[in-house]
C-alpha cells in the first residue's frame, strides 16, 4: 500500500497515544469539511483518504475489541459520507462535534 502518511506508517504513528491518534483523524476529518464548504472536491477527497488511512493505521494497532469496533464503523461512516451515499445521515457538525472531544482531550494532556 502507498501510504501519504510515510513516516506515520514506519511506526511513529504507534508512538502516539490514543487520543493523540483520533485527534489527528479528527484534524484530517476537519479539512476535508473546510475543502467541501469551498467546494474543492479534489481536496476534500485527499484530505478524506487521509483521514481514512489513518483510521487503517490506527485499527492496525488495536487490540481491544470494543476500540475496534469504534474504528471500523468510524472508518464506514467516513468513507459514507464523503465518498458514499451518506445513509448514516452524517453532518458536518456531527463530525466536528465527535472529534473535537479528542483534540480537546489530546491538547489537555500535553
Amino acid at each position: 500500500m502507498s501510504y501519504q502518511h510515510k513516516n506515520l506508517a514506519a511506526g511513529r504513528w504507534s508512538q502516539l497515544s490514543f487520543l493523540e491518534q483520533m485527534a489527528n483523524i479528527g484534524s484530517e476529518v476537519e479539512r476535508a469539511l473546510n475543502w467541501r464548504l469551498k467546494n474543492n472536491t479534489v481536496y476534500c477527497q485527499l484530505a478524506a483518504e487521509r483521514a481514512l488511512e489513518l483510521v487503517e493505521l490506527t485499527i492496525e494497532g488495536i487490540k481491544d475489541f470494543a476500540r475496534l469496533k469504534e474504528l471500523t464503523r468510524l472508518r464506514e461512516a467516513i468513507a459514507d459520507y464523503f465518498f458514499g451515499s451518506n445513509q448514516f445521515i452524517s453532518s458536518d457538525s456531527l463530525w466536528r462535534k465527535y472529534f473535537s472531544s479528542f483534540t480537546y482531550a489530546a491538547r489537555r494532556n500535553y
